[in-house]
């Protein structure tokens, strides 16, 4: 019993880290940084963008409550919010393209289409800020720690010749470091997988919703022009 304990007191994953060489445990060191940061990542933007989509359904339901269009506008127009950032866009084209005589009410259409269209680019971009480092991390991540396990081995068995012995006893512990760099690396590839493939998903839908809101405004605006 006292055997067994000793051995797993070797093969505690801290043992693992202390006993591995230099270039190992840099390995460990960096996918333990990584993998902090993409939880970090994970946490800060689903919060964030389900406080945004909570925002932006409210903002949408008051403005297609309000009586007046400028008077929103000149009220909450200048909101931190997506959906104000269509609006204004696509309300300052508006203006701009319907100042004086409006000599081709298409163009007028096509130009408030792509000012709405940048708007929702803009935000969509401020909004995946940093998702790509999810995917660097989950398609680096394995071969980093897979770098670790090869090094180890590699070491490990400089070792075994060295020594003119080749037990299991004299083998495993040299294995087993090697083989927790790739665990590490995995464990911070595996998160940043999964959350970059939901929340990229996440934004799709919310790309949707905002496309909706920027459709209905312009058949709003469209209407408005025909009557000019």
């Amino acid at each position: 019993m006292t055997e067994l304990t000793a051995t797993g007191d070797l093969m505690s994953p801290m043992n693992l880290f202390l006993q591995a060489d230099i270039v190992v445990k840099a390995v460990m060191i960096g996918l333990l940084a990584a993998s902090i940061w993409t939880w970090a990542i994970i946490f800060t933007h689903s919060s964030r963008l389900t406080a945004i989509r909570r925002k932006t359904k409210s903002y949408i339901a008051d403005f297609w409550k309000a009586d007046d269009i400028d008077a929103f506008y000149d009220r909450r127009g200048k909101d931190k919010l997506p959906p104000a950032a269509i609006l204004s866009a696509a309300l300052d084209e508006w203006r701009r393209s319907t100042r004086g005589t409006v000599a081709d009410k298409a163009a007028v259409r096509e130009r408030i289409a792509m000012a709405s269209d940048g708007a929702i680019a803009g935000e969509l971009d401020r909004l995946s800020d940093r998702l790509n480092i999810l995917a660097t991390v989950g398609s680096v991540a394995p071969f980093v720690g897979l770098f670790g396990t090869v090094w180890g081995i590699m070491r490990s068995f400089t070792a075994i010749a060295g020594a003119n012995n080749t037990s299991l006893a004299v083998v495993a512990p040299g294995i087993a470091e090697a083989l927790f760099a790739t665990a590490i690396g995995l464990f911070a590839a595996i998160p940043a997988v999964i959350a970059y493939n939901r929340l990229t998903h996440r934004l799709d839908l919310y790309e949707a919703e905002l496309g909706r809101f920027a459709d209905k405004f312009q058949a709003t605006l469209s209407r408005e022009l025909d009557r000019t």
